[in-house]
């Protein structure tokens, strides 16, 4: 299975990909405001991949639940100066966390090489995004999300959380092939803590090996989410060994590319389960 993003390709099984968080906002769940300035972001994407990110995620709104939406404006305010000092320095794969085709057009031209669209749900002229991707040859991560970060955890229902996922995600996959983006381009992400429950995240988190019938890399992000915190009764500061349990439990159940915060914590973890599986092969 290969995985593109313009210049740079993946070719698995090969170690879990790390991708490192960057949240350039001042109101981010888990770090809000600290890296808000520009020359702060930087330094901090430097740390995550000196510590062992093989991606850095870049976002510049919100996405909690109840978040308020950023404008164009700002947002391409907040990444672009930290992309374009990113892109000539770094050897790994930068990716735009971003809802917005403008946004994502400028964040490709500034250096980017992947988009993670949290609204791959999008019905409005959903192709202009998948365009713009499919343009620049760049990497998309596709999400599931019950609704927008405004309404998605009023009170989420599902019949079947994992089979509508599922066949979100088998309804995709085609569109994205109409609009120029080809599979070897696509990541898919089961959006955990994007209009669920703490059920519904735990029977994703438990399904997640039915999903390699898609043939694309998964992605799994958890890290510090407020679902972890309602199971163990956890603040955001100490729901580490929580997401660490989940990144283990996603590379035994076959997901490619784990998305967090902490880097350093997260390799080691990984690549011990990745060595206690080798081992037992």
């Amino acid at each position: 299975m290969i995985w593109r993003a313009c210049n740079f390709e993946f070719r698995f099984p090969r170690p879990t990909l790390v991708m490192g968080i960057v949240n350039v906002t001042p109101d981010s769940f888990s770090d809000g405001g600290r890296f808000l300035a520009a020359d702060a972001a930087v330094k901090h994407a430097l740390t995550l991949i000196a510590e062992g990110a093989d991606l850095i995620d870049i976002g510049g709104e919100s996405t909690r639940p109840n978040a308020a939406p950023v404008d164009e404006a700002e947002e391409l305010r907040r990444v672009l100066p930290v992309l374009e000092a990113l892109a000539p320095v770094v050897k790994v794969p930068l990716s735009i966390d971003t809802q917005k085709p403008g946004v994502a057009r400028a964040a490709l031209r500034a250096g980017a090489s992947v988009v993670n669209d949290i609204a791959a749900n999008r019905t409005d002229d959903a192709t202009a995004m998948w365009r713009i991707v499919a343009d620049a040859g760049a990497g998309y991560v596709a999400m599931h999300m019950q609704g927008t970060p405004q309404t998605m955890q009023r009170e989420p229902v599902y019949a079947d959380v994992v089979g509508d996922v599922r066949g979100f995600f088998a309804e995709r996959l085609p569109r994205f092939r109409l609009a120029g983006i080809p599979d070897e381009n696509v990541v898919l992400d089961v959006g955990i803590g994007f209009g669920k429950t703490l059920r519904h995240n735990l029977e994703l988190l438990a399904a997640l090996p039915g999903f390699r019938s898609f043939a694309r890399p998964l992605l799994l992000g958890v890290s510090r989410k407020s679902f972890l915190g309602k199971l163990l009764g956890a603040e955001v500061e100490q729901r580490l060994p929580a997401a660490l349990a989940c990144a283990c439990h996603a590379v035994a159940a076959g997901v490619q590319i784990i998305r967090v915060h902490d880097v350093l914590a997260t390799v080691q973890a990984v690549r011990m389960t990745e060595a206690i599986h080798q081992c037992g092969r």
